[in-house]
């Protein structure tokens, strides 16, 4: 152990018979002391990986090496995912990545796991970018290899908002917590796993760090193909950001997905109602609804804020409310508990139109409030003027999010919610009606100009002509005495 710290050796291996043993010696006799145990995965290798290693553990006695094989071939990525599980499921602290054909030198195994094991990061990559030890080319890495590792990492860091010198290094060292913390399940078994699991691992916030590392190719065969490498890379870091912003749901990040993603320009929905709550200060808030902790985020207000979620959530999105409530709201409210309290707030946005029991929800959610208390409550406009030209041409475009959620299952026109609020012994205090969002399907560049003009323009519209422009529906209500 280094720092009371359980660290093991991930060593990944396909046709490796004329390089794993040389791997295995460069290995320094003060980290073999250190860590704990080296696991060898062959990938169902079509030489004579798995019986050369084997051979090598009884001839050298190494109580720390241990070989297993893969009886099916599980990809770069899906030996990765077994070996991690391997060290997870022996709750190991730390587990180093090595591979077996000897491009990365074991001679620096220390500087991976030491970080981690000083508490000083929860992901280390090996970077042969970085000068120490002379740089990529002078290291041998192919001008071509060089070229397109950092146009992908140029690309990737300013779609990821990072700053690394190199994405592309298979060297690294996780935390097993930080790991655990990550769906490896759904990661491609291929060879862009390496980048997945740098996406997951920024968007856990986990503190990833660089230390240098040297450059060597040698005779070892490559597997990799280049072009189809590069456009593998390219989409998914692309669609890790699509499925952030709830505009695709790429599996391998679905549990990134973003059902409403917050709208923080003037007049949205979201804007609307953080400009109420942002107003005053400790308040009690109740939100009914997905619950994602996404408004919270926005909320620069200090007020106590309790969920009660449709949703199994993340433990990152659960801790962001006070209290969190995992409820079958589609079965209605529960019946009001005297410990629950009374809040000021009571949030019902962009829920009641997927609920089969919405009419509960709204009667029983007065129960919820002070006295003075206020209900938001958003529905979408469905006779809008977006939707009044699809169906006119014949077209009833069911999407994921938006006017036509394929999960709406009653709508909504000013007249009839109107109708419903009365129904339920609601006061409306006001109204406010948003714009069709337009801004949202702009480029980046033109939404802080453009953006901004075309959406005050359809606010004006949407204010004229309610029914026909305006994309959703915001009530504040209070109840009638």
């Amino acid at each position: 152990m280094k720092n009371g710290k359980k660290i093991g050796i991930l060593v990944v291996a396909y046709n490796a018979v004329s390089t794993m043993t040389k791997v295995l010696d460069r290995i320094p006799a003060e980290v073999y002391e250190e860590i704990d145990e080296i696991a060898v995965f062959d990938d169902a290798s079509k030489d004579d990986t798995y019986t050369l290693s084997v051979g090598y553990k009884k001839l050298k006695n190494l109580d720390k090496l241990h070989i297993y094989y893969n009886e099916r071939n599980l990809g770069y990525g899906g030996n990765q995912k077994r070996g991690f599980r391997y060290f997870i499921d022996k709750n190991f602290d730390i587990v180093v990545l090595l591979h077996g054909d000897g491009q990365y030198a074991p001679e620096v195994l220390s500087s991976m796991y030491s970080p981690i094991a000083e508490g000083r990061a929860d992901v280390v990559l090996g970077s042969r970018m970085m000068k120490q030890y002379g740089g990529a080319l002078k290291g041998g890495m192919p001008f071509y290899k060089f070229l397109g590792n950092k146009v992908l990492s140029i690309y990737q860091n300013f779609t990821l908002k990072m700053k690394l010198t190199e994405f592309h290094s298979g060297y690294r060292a996780y935390s097993v917590e930080g790991l655990r913390r990550i769906n490896l399940d759904n990661c491609t078994d291929d060879f862009h796993f390496d980048t997945q699991i740098i996406i997951k691992s920024r968007h856990h916030n986990l503190k990833i760090i660089e230390v240098p590392i040297p450059t060597f190719y040698g005779e070892e065969i490559c597997y990799v193909n280049g072009m189809k490498y590069a456009k593998d890379i390219f989409r998914t870091t692309r669609n890790y950001k699509k499925t952030i912003k709830g505009k695709i749901k790429d599996k391998s990040y679905i549990e990134f997905y973003v059902r409403y993603p917050m709208k923080l320009y003037p007049f949205s929905s979201h804007y609307e109602v953080l400009k109420i709550l942002n107003a005053r200060d400790n308040l009690n808030i109740l939100e009914i609804g997905y619950g994602d902790g996404l408004l919270l985020k926005n909320l620069k207000s200090k007020n106590e804020v309790v969920c009660f979620g449709i949703n199994s959530l993340t433990k990152e999105s659960e801790e962001s409310y006070d209290n969190y409530i995992k409820s079958d709201l589609q079965s209605g409210l529960p019946e009001y508990p005297e410990h629950y309290g009374k809040y000021d707030f009571v949030l019902l946005l962009d829920i009641i139109e997927h609920l089969l029991s919405y009419q509960n929800v709204l009667e029983n959610a007065s129960k919820y409030l002070k006295k003075d208390g206020i209900l938001i409550l958003s529905l979408p406009n469905f006779v809008n003027v977006y939707v009044r030209f699809n169906i006119l041409i014949g077209r009833i475009p069911f999407e994921e999010r938006g006017l036509f959620d394929k999960n709406h299952i009653r709508i909504f026109t000013l007249g009839n919610a109107r109708k419903l609020i009365e129904k339920f012994n609601y006061n409306i205090e006001k109204t406010f009606y948003t714009p069709i969002p337009i801004i949202e399907v702009l480029p980046k560049f033109l939404k802080r100009n453009l953006g901004i003009v075309l959406n005050f323009i359809l606010f004006l519209k949407a204010r004229i002509l309610k029914r026909l422009f305006t994309y959703q529906f915001i009530f504040l209500l209070k109840t009638k005495d």
